[in-house]
């Protein structure tokens, strides 16, 4: 069975630019507890909410967010 998982760069990002969880959220209309999940990989963002955050930080949701694909 093939296991997928959508990693992400929402954590470097977000550091090299200096922002905290909550003022990415504010910047794209969630809470900080979503941010977490998803930099955690606990959550995927829906679509609207990728291309947000990739808006946000001047990227392709592509650089953003990519599949993990693996055998499990």
């Amino acid at each position: 069975m093939q296991e997928i998982h959508v990693d992400n760069k929402l954590r470097e990002l977000r550091k090299a630019r200096g922002l905290s969880q909550e003022e990415v959220a504010r910047g794209v209309g969630t809470t900080r507890q979503t941010i977490t999940s998803i930099e955690v990989g606990k959550y995927t963002a829906s679509l609207p909410l990728a291309l947000r955050l990739a808006r946000y930080f001047g990227v392709t949701v592509e650089e953003l967010f990519w599949l993990e694909e693996g055998v499990k």
